[in-house]
C-alpha cells in the first residue's frame, strides 16, 4: 500500500504494485512520490478560431506552455476556465496536458480524410478538426451512444464544419470504407493505469477486469482500423495505461501481422521515454520508436503513443452517396440572404426539415449508425427558419448580418449565456447573430429594442 493512497483511504492493488516495481525498477520510488502531487490541468487553443499568438493577447488566465504541443497550456484549476465566455465561444478546450499528445502527434493536413475511431468525449476530435482548417473530412466515432452526446457538443462548440459523427463498431465501416482514411487516430479503450491518481473508480475497474480483456479488444480494433487506412496513410495508436500487453505488444502484434506497416519516429520531449523492446514477445528493436509518458517524469498523467505508416500502393475507389436536391422554404431562402458563408447547396442534406452541410463526398454506408452528417444549419419550420446553435458558433462574425456584439466585460455577455431576455440599444430588428467582441455565441430575435434569447438551453451558463 502506498502512502499517497493511505491518505485517500484507497488501497493500491498488490498485483499492480508488483508490476510497477518490475517495470520501473529503481524509478518506482519516484513514481510512488508522484502520487502525492496535485494533478495538472490544461487548456488547448482552438486554432480554427484564433491563433495562439492572438489568444495569448486576450487570455484571461495565467498560463504556461505545455512543451509537447504548440497550442497547449497549463492552467490553474482554481481559475475555472469553464466559467468564461471565451470557453462558450469555443476558443479553447479544457484537457489534461498529456492527453493532448495523440492528436498533436498525428500529422494531419488540410484536405485529409481523418478518422477518430474512439472519439468521445471529443478532446482529440476537436484538435484534429482544427488542424484540418475546414478542408477534408473528419469522421468522429464512438461505440457508446451516451458518450456521443458530449462528442457532438464539443465538435459543435469548436465550430467544426466538416465532421461526420458515428456510433458504430469499426468492423461495420470496413465494407464501405476500406482504404478511405489517410489519417486515423485510435485512443484505445484501456485499463487506465495511468489515471489511478484520479481515485477509486479507476482502481476498481482494474481490479475487476485487469489488462487482458482490453488487450484482446485493442487487437480487434486495430485489425479493423488497418483495413480502413489508405495506402501511404498514417495511424496513431495511444492509451492511458502502463501495461505492455496493451501498448508495446499491441504494436508488435500489428507489425508482425502486417508487413506493409512500419513505425514512424516521433519528436521526443524532456521526460519522454521510448518504447521497450524487452517488454515484447519478439524483442523488436523498432519498438523503441514508440513513446511512453510516465507521470513522475513529466507534468501530466501516463500515456503511450505509437505512430505507424502503411506502405504506398494503389488507391481504392468508392461508391459515393447521392444527395437529393433540397427545396428551401421561402423563409429559409430569405434567412440565407444575410449569410455570407460560402455554402455549396448541392452538398446540403435535408432530414425531416433539418438541414446539414458537408461539402466532402462520403461513401455509401450500410449498418452504420450516423448521428450527424456535417454542420447542422437549422430547421425549416412552418412560417420560419430556426438557425441552430452549432451554426452560430461555426460562423465568423463577418459571415452573418446583422451581428450584435457585447464586450467581453459587459454584464450582458454572461446574461445572454444564461438565456436571459435583454434590452439592447439597436434599431435593427429580426434575427441577429450574437457574440462577444468578434466571437459568435448564438442567435437572438430583436424587436423594439427587446432581445428574445435564442441561445441553446442545453448550453446555458449555470
Amino acid at each position: 500500500m502506498l502512502r499517497a493512497f493511505l491518505k485517500k483511504n484507497m488501497k493500491l492493488p498488490e498485483l499492480f504494485e508488483e508490476k510497477m516495481r518490475r517495470l520501473l525498477g529503481e524509478d518506482f520510488s519516484e513514481y510512488e512520490k508522484h502520487l502525492d502531487d496535485p494533478a495538472y490541468y490544461g487548456i488547448r487553443v482552438n486554432t480554427l478560431k484564433i491563433s495562439v499568438e492572438d489568444f495569448l493577447k486576450i487570455c484571461p488566465f495565467h498560463v504556461t506552455k505545455v512543451p509537447w504541443t504548440d497550442n497547449g497550456f497549463y492552467v490553474d484549476r482554481e481559475e475555472k476556465p469553464s466559467k468564461h465566455p471565451y470557453y462558450h465561444a469555443g476558443l479553447y478546450y479544457i484537457q489534461e496536458p498529456s492527453a493532448m499528445t495523440p492528436a498533436s502527434y498525428l500529422p494531419v493536413e488540410p484536405g485529409d480524410r481523418v478518422l477518430d475511431l474512439c472519439g468521445a468525449p471529443g478532446g482529440k476530435s476537436t484538435e484534429l478538426g482544427a488542424k484540418l482548417m475546414g478542408e477534408g473530412l473528419l469522421v468522429s466515432n464512438d461505440v457508446s451512444i451516451s458518450r456521443t452526446k458530449a462528442l457532438i457538443r464539443n465538435i459543435e462548440m469548436f465550430g467544426i464544419r466538416n465532421d461526420m459523427i458515428l456510433c458504430t463498431e469499426a468492423k461495420y465501416l470496413v465494407p464501405s470504407m476500406t482504404g478511405f482514411f489517410n489519417k486515423i487516430l485510435i485512443d484505445a479503450p484501456c485499463s487506465g493505469e495511468g489515471m489511478f491518481r484520479k481515485g477509486n473508480n479507476e482502481i476498481k475497474n482494474w481490479q475487476q477486469k485487469g489488462s487482458e480483456p482490453y488487450a484482446k479488444l485493442q487487437r480487434e480494433i486495430v485489425d479493423d482500423a488497418i483495413k480502413l487506412l489508405a495506402p501511404g496513410g498514417m495511424l496513431l495508436y495511444s492509451t492511458c495505461t502502463f501495461s505492455p500487453e496493451e501498448n508495446e505488444q499491441v504494436i508488435e502484434y500489428l507489425l508482425e501481422k502486417n508487413e506493409d506497416l512500419s513505425l514512424v519516429p516521433m519528436k521526443m520531449c524532456e521526460g519522454f521515454d521510448h518504447g521497450h523492446p524487452e517488454w515484447t514477445l519478439t524483442g523488436r528493436e523498432d519498438i523503441k520508436q514508440c513513446i511512453r509518458l510516465w507521470p513522475h517524469k513529466i507534468k501530466g498523467e501516463g500515456h503511450f503513443l505509437a505512430l505507424l505508416k502503411k506502405a504506398d500502393g494503389e488507391q481504392p475507389t468508392f461508391k459515393y452517396e447521392k444527395i437529393k436536391k433540397v427545396k428551401l422554404t421561402p423563409e429559409t431562402a430569405e434567412f440565407f440572404k444575410n449569410c455570407k458563408m460560402d455554402i455549396d447547396w448541392s452538398h446540403v442534406r435535408e432530414h425531416q426539415g433539418k438541414l446539414f452541410y458537408l461539402k466532402e463526398d462520403i461513401p455509401e454506408m450500410k449498418k452504420v449508425r450516423v448521428l450527424r452528417k456535417g454542420l447542422y444549419l437549422g430547421e425549416m419550420k412552418k412560417g420560419r427558419f430556426e438557425p441552430s446553435q452549432s451554426f452560430a458558433v461555426a460562423l465568423a462574425a463577418n459571415e452573418y448580418e446583422p451581428y450584435l456584439s457585447f464586450d467581453i466585460n459587459d454584464e450582458n455577455t454572461v446574461k445572454y449565456l444564461k438565456c436571459e431576455t435583454l434590452d439592447v440599444d439597436t434599431n435593427t430588428e429580426g434575427i441577429h447573430l450574437v457574440g462577444t467582441n468578434e466571437f459568435p455565441l448564438g442567435w437572438a430575435k430583436i424587436k423594439k429594442g427587446r432581445l428574445k434569447n435564442k441561445y441553446s438551453s442545453s448550453w446555458r451558463w449555470l
